[in-house]
């Protein structure tokens, strides 16, 4: 198909599995690098399975938490000082998160492995493991993939019920194997999580991404629209439906959704791959 190699040498510039990676390290290294940092709760359990922070160490956490999102370096001082205190790992955690509100991703990878080997000292294996997951995104944000992928390993080993929160490391785990090239090691972790977390449409995004580049086009396809349907106002996903669906000589399906990521997304960086790819179309009705 001649008319449809220029596009394709655009999906190499441009690809929803590497803009999946860079989107959490670019556009919200904050949020992503504290990977899921739960409210604290004095429940004895949680509907999604994290487990609750004692009513002890409960108040001080919170305290430190919001005031990392209004001033990271007075979070900082105050989790040195609650660390002292006799804070556990409660305050490590803290540090870590102010850390990577303020983007000082070493530090906060550092807070977080700290956090989760003191953690695990205490016998908080579950908390270790979540711990050492956000070390990992830390590390992701800075673009230390393969520190991220050890820090998302160490997570993995200590052990996650399933569900929702083992399915999300797998795909940030996925994630730096994407960007270390390892496609056969990242399907096995984006498996996993597609069973585990199944409602999450980056995991069928990135999943889908990785068959079109492995050339398993009914994989890709299959993938693609159930990431569609769970979130069809997404700019990413639309360029990936374009993408997959000009290799299966789908052109008029390539044409809306690539014109969907425009209207959705006219100066992000999926949009304007989109538009791009629009204009190396013939024009409808030729």
């Amino acid at each position: 198909m001649p008319l449809f190699l220029p596009i394709l040498l655009l999906a190499q510039a441009y690809d929803p599995e590497i803009e999946a990676v860079m989107s959490r390290s670019r556009k919200e290294k904050q949020e992503a690098a504290a990977a899921a940092v739960a409210a604290p709760r004095t429940t004895a359990a949680r509907e999604d399975g994290q487990i609750p922070v004692p009513a002890k160490f409960a108040a001080p956490f919170q305290a430190c938490l919001d005031q990392a999102v209004e001033s990271p370096d007075a979070a900082v001082a105050f989790a040195q000082k609650w660390r002292i205190d006799g804070g556990s790992f409660y305050a490590r955690h803290c540090m870590g998160f102010a850390y990577a509100r303020a983007e000082r991703w070493a530090p906060a990878i550092v807070a977080f492995e700290q956090a989760a080997e003191e953690a695990e000292r205490s016998a908080e294996m579950a908390q270790s493991a979540r711990l050492w997951a956000q070390a990992g995104n830390a590390a992701l944000a800075s673009g230390d993939v393969a520190k991220a992928r050890q820090d998302f390993d160490a997570a993995l080993a200590r052990g996650l019920p399933d569900g929702m929160e083992k399915g999300e490391v797998h795909l940030d785990r996925a994630r730096a194997l994407v960007a270390l090239g390892d496609g056969a090691a990242a399907r096995e972790s984006l498996d996993v999580a597609l069973a585990q977390a199944p409602k999450d449409p980056l995991a069928w995004l990135l999943s889908a991404t990785l068959a079109r580049r492995s050339g398993e086009m009914p994989l890709a396809q299959a993938h693609i629209a159930r990431a569609v349907q769970l979130s069809p106002d997404d700019a990413s996903v639309a360029l990936e439906e374009g993408n997959i669906a000009v290799l299966t000589d789908h052109e008029d399906v390539a044409r809306s959704a690539w014109q969907r990521a425009v209207r959705l997304a006219p100066t992000a960086a999926a949009g304007k791959a989109a538009a791009d790819n629009l204009s190396r179309l013939p024009a409808a009705g030729r």
